[in-house]
């Protein structure tokens, strides 16, 4: 494959759904795009810039749901909000807990298909990863996700909603009027989900804007943080768009093992990849780029590979910090779990090196919730464009 030719996937994405009464889903909309429909809708141009702003608020600050409950707004207004719109996020399916307090949700999204999000709790924190596609494109050989076919983009709507519904789960809307609670039990965001976010980047950038947003769920963009695996081309784009810090799914330290791993390598190899992290624009000794490191027994957990991926990065000059992840079996998985020691020693060669090697710690495992392991229980298969269609009432 042409590393310069354009990127492109056989894949679509469902356009921002109405419902069956014809009404917009708000959820998923920039400023600007809520501002031209409540337009569209008869809201006089001078005064739609606010609207906005005290809509944007009930929706993303209060976690509000019905316009009825927006009471700074006239009755008359919310009625006519009612008749034209409406706030929906994708629906619980299923909710697993694990007995270390991970919790694992399977959301239906339109068309009825299905999407995993894992939330983590921690000391001082609470950690959502979330998904950006039904399935992925990637089929990375160590990973259960990659082996459900992609399906379709995730919308704005369907990825900003996985932070709303944990946020529900979690009953962490604050009450408006009451004192403010700095503690958040929802402080940070992974984009380590189902799919590949950089292969569907206007709908990410999007949505975490408005995660970002400081009149409306307000996560800074330090507690954002993208995987991928290696779209090039968008990497810098991410920086300049999004601004959030950034994470490679890296896993091997030759070509020839990392296309094997990563296929993706094969379009855009180790150097061009380390190329442009190395000109990543927010790079800095405080905002480090992530290394992720899968431990796969005799497969890339060598001392020669933990020298090797030292190199790598000292050439290029990266600001970088190293989470090693004890592969997570899955049945059928065709490699194993590097042994403690072994996942210990390669630690230690990086950590002499000078940089951090933090161990991930397993979680989630009893509810096939960690790292690699999501795989919806009924997207098994690719389906035809006719069917996605058909299924979200769009044929």
């Amino acid at each position: 494959m042409d590393p310069k030719a354009p990127i492109t996937q056989d894949v679509m994405t469902i356009p921002r759904k109405t419902d069956e009464g014809g009404k917009r889903n708000l959820v998923g909309l920039t400023r600007d795009q809520m501002r031209d429909a409540l337009i569209d809708m008869g809201t006089p141009e001078k005064q739609a810039k606010m609207r906005t702003g005290q809509i944007w608020q009930w929706i993303y600050q209060w976690g509000k749901r019905d316009f009825a409950d927006m009471t700074n707004l006239a009755k008359a207004y919310r009625a006519q909000l009612a008749e034209h719109f409406v706030v929906e996020i994708p629906e619980v399916v299923t909710r697993q807990v694990s007995e270390d307090g991970t919790r694992k949700y399977l959301c239906r999204i339109a068309g009825g298909h299905e999407v995993e999000v894992v939330y983590i709790p921690e000391e001082g924190r609470g950690t959502l990863c979330i998904s950006s596609q039904v399935g992925c494109t990637l089929t990375c050989s160590f990973c259960h996700t990659g082996t459900q076919k992609l399906v379709r983009n995730l919308t704005a709507a369907e990825i900003v909603g996985q932070i709303m519904m944990a946020r529900d789960d979690l009953d962490e809307w604050p009450v408006p009027g009451a004192p403010k609670d700095e503690t958040r039990l929802l402080s940070n965001i992974v984009l380590m989900g189902m799919g590949e976010p950089l292969y569907n980047f206007d709908n990410v950038r999007d949505a975490m804007r408005i995660a970002m947003d400081p009149e409306g769920i307000q996560l800074s963009r330090r507690r954002i943080t993208l995987s991928t695996s290696g779209v090039v081309p968008e990497i810098a784009r991410t920086a300049e768009e999004i601004g959030c810090l950034l994470a490679i799914s890296f896993h091997a330290t030759t070509d020839e093992v990392r296309d094997v791993l990563v296929p993706i390598n094969k379009r855009w190899n180790i150097e061009e990849l380390l190329g442009a992290l190395a000109a990543y624009p927010k790079v800095s000794n405080s905002e480090r780029i992530t290394f992720e490191y899968v431990m796969l027994n005799g497969v890339n957990d060598s001392d020669e590979d933990a020298h090797r991926l030292i190199d790598h990065i000292k050439r290029h000059n990266i600001p970088a910090k190293i989470n090693l992840i004890p592969f997570n079996e899955w049945p059928g998985a065709p490699y194993k779990r590097s042994s403690n020691n072994r996942i210990r020693a390669f630690a230690n060669i990086i950590y002499q090196a000078g940089y951090a090697s933090p161990i991930r710690k397993t979680r989630g495992e009893d509810i096939m919730a960690a790292c690699g392991q999501l795989k919806s229980a009924t997207e098994r298969a690719r389906k035809s464009r006719k069917q996605i269609e058909a299924e979200a009432g769009l044929g």
